[in-house]
């Protein structure tokens, strides 16, 4: 694994919504990079996901968001493996650990784990900030061999109010349900941050620019909720599987701001939003609004979702 950290930062800078007020400004930074499978690799990811959270600190970020699993890799070889790589949530090593660096730094931090909750295995994402833990979203779209040994979460879509913004969580294949992210947006959410771990799928890959599927899905959720998408992938081979890389923050029209992340980068991607920005975008002129257009007489107003109240925009 590389663990090196790089030390230059290029911060992209987003348009605000309404010129002359930033209501919620907020630097984000998402992380890419390879961590391992393995008990013998715990100590090693557990240091470099420290390395980068100090690296993301160091230049300022606000809101750092870590790769689906960061922590334990991906790629477990069957039931039992998964279990050895778990935490409880919130009371575990892992989750203690970022909450006293959310803590010492005045930071928030978006990571995922392995959650053992009795018997159940869990693919969470865990929030957690300055003031101790915020919340936790169990990975409701489970890919793969993830159905052998993870439970789907059903505790629903949860949006966080923070000091920051109001913040989504959603794990890497769920970004390809339209419906997740149009509930985080009907809930209110300025920000939805996706720790991911995208793996090779059929050929092609990626586009003539270097660009993956995942990528312009997260792109499209973001412009068709006019929402801010903060996704952090990883990099790198395990156990024969290959992951896409191309992690990035896309504004709430849809594009990146700033740089789609390379197929192979350990790297850091910063911008500087207004996560408040995302409550006045979905007004696109007086009289088109994304969430105001919605034929909610002929469909539920939250795609069926019942598990709270949609917040006022």
């Amino acid at each position: 694994m590389n663990s090196s950290v790089p030390s230059a930062v290029a911060v992209a800078t987003s348009a605000d919504a309404t010129p002359g007020l930033r209501a919620s400004p907020v630097r984000v930074a998402v992380v890419q990079f390879d961590p391992q499978v393995g008990i013998e690799n715990l100590e090693r990811n557990a240091q470099a996901v420290h390395e980068r959270l100090m690296a993301a600190v160091g230049n300022q970020a606000r809101l750092i968001v870590l790769p689906e699993l960061a922590t334990t890799g991906y790629c477990f070889s069957g039931r039992e493996e998964a279990y050895a790589h778990s935490q409880p949530v919130p009371g575990g090593a892992t989750v203690q650990g970022w909450i006293s660096f959310a803590a010492q730094h005045d930071v928030y931090i978006v990571g995922c784990l392995v959650e053992q909750d009795g018997m159940k295995l869990f693919d969470t994402a865990v929030l957690v900030g300055p003031d101790g833990y915020i919340g936790r979203y169990r990975k409701t779209h489970l890919w793969n061999n993830e159905k052998l040994w993870f439970t789907p979460g059903d505790e629903g879509y949860p949006v966080f109010e923070t000091k920051i913004g109001r913040i989504g969580l959603l794990v890497c294949w769920d970004i390809w349900f339209p419906e997740t992210t149009r509930i985080l947006a009907q809930l209110g959410a300025d920000i939805v941050c996706l720790p991911t771990a995208w793996v090779w799928t059929p050929p092609p890959l990626y586009d003539a620019s270097g660009t993956c599927m995942a990528a312009y899905l997260t792109i499209t959720a973001a412009h068709s909720n006019n929402l801010f998408i903060a996704a952090a992938d990883r990099v790198g081979q395990e156990r024969g599987a290959g992951f896409m890389g191309n992690s990035l923050i896309a504004g709430t029209n849809g594009w990146p701001v700033g740089r789609i992340a390379g197929p192979e980068e350990d790297t850091i991607l910063y911008a500087d939003v207004d996560l408040g920005a995302a409550r006045s975008a979905p007004i696109w002129n007086r009289f088109n609004d994304l969430h105001r257009d919605r034929r909610t007489d002929l469909y539920d107003p939250l795609l069926g979702y019942r598990g709270a109240q949609a917040l006022p925009r």
